[in-house]
C-alpha cells in the first residue's frame, strides 16, 4: 500500500430496527476516506476508526479534512499527532456556509477572495457592520476553524487536497446499501453491514 497523502472524516446515518409498534431510530455512524486507496467505516466506535487509521502508512504531515462538524474533528484529533497533522476546513463547506448569509454579492464575493486565500482577519472585518445572529454564528464557526483555514490556492497549486468529497463519496456509496428502500438494521450487525459494504467499495479502488 502506497503512503496516505491525504484523508477525510465524516458521518452517515443508518436506520436500526426498533421492537414492535415503536418507530425505528436513525443513528449516526463515521467513515474516514484513506484519497485514491480505501475507505473504512464504523457504528459508534470511534476508538476502532483510529487504531485502524493509524495502522496506515500515514505521510508526514498526513492531510486530514473534513466539514466544521466538531464531531468530525474530534476524531481527527486522534489521528497520529498534531505536528504531522496538516488539518484543512473543505473549502466547498466553507464557500457554502459562506453564502449562506445571503445579502450583498459583492461583499460575499470579496469574502470569498479573502478566504480563498486565507485571509481570516479582512473576511471578518468584512462583516463588521452587520449584527445580526446568523452572521454571528458565521464569524464563530471562522473563529473556531482559523487555524485550518489555509491560503487555498496555494494548497491548490502545491496539488494539496481542498476538499473532503471523497469522504462524501464513499459515504453516498455506503447509503446505497443501508439506505435501500423500507432497510432496517439490527444494532447488533450494523458494524458488520458496514465492514462488508465498505471491503465491497475497496475492491474497486485496487
Amino acid at each position: 500500500m502506497k503512503t496516505v497523502t491525504a484523508l477525510s472524516v465524516d458521518g452517515g446515518k443508518a436506520r436500526l430496527r426498533t421492537d414492535l409498534g415503536q418507530a425505528s431510530e436513525w443513528r449516526d455512524y463515521k467513515a474516514v476516506a484513506l484519497h485514491h486507496q480505501k475507505c473504512a467505516a464504523f457504528f459508534q466506535e470511534n476508538d476502532k476508526l483510529l487504531d485502524w487509521v493509524n495502522r496506515q502508512p500515514l505521510g508526514e504531515p498526513i492531510t486530514c479534512l473534513g466539514d466544521g462538524h466538531p464531531g468530525v474533528w474530534n476524531l481527527i484529533a486522534g489521528i497520529a499527532s498534531f505536528e504531522k497533522r496538516l488539518e484543512i476546513l473543505d473549502w466547498y463547506h466553507l464557500k457554502e456556509n459562506l453564502y449562506k448569509l445571503g445579502g450583498s454579492n459583492q461583499r460575499l464575493r470579496t469574502m470569498e477572495t479573502h478566504l480563498w486565500h486565507g485571509q481570516v482577519d479582512e473576511a471578518i472585518a468584512a462583516l463588521a457592520d452587520w449584527d445580526v445572529p446568523h452572521v454571528k454564528n458565521f464569524l464563530d464557526y471562522l473563529e473556531r476553524h482559523r487555524c485550518r483555514i489555509p491560503d487555498y490556492q496555494t494548497m491548490q497549486s502545491e496539488k494539496i487536497t481542498i476538499g473532503s468529497g471523497a469522504v462524501e463519496a464513499t459515504i453516498k456509496q455506503i447509503g446505497r446499501r443501508i439506505k435501500i428502500s423500507g432497510a432496517q438494521w439490527n444494532r447488533d450487525n450494523l458494524a458488520q453491514v458496514l465492514k462488508h459494504r465498505c471491503a465491497y467499495l475497496n475492491l474497486a479502488l485496487t
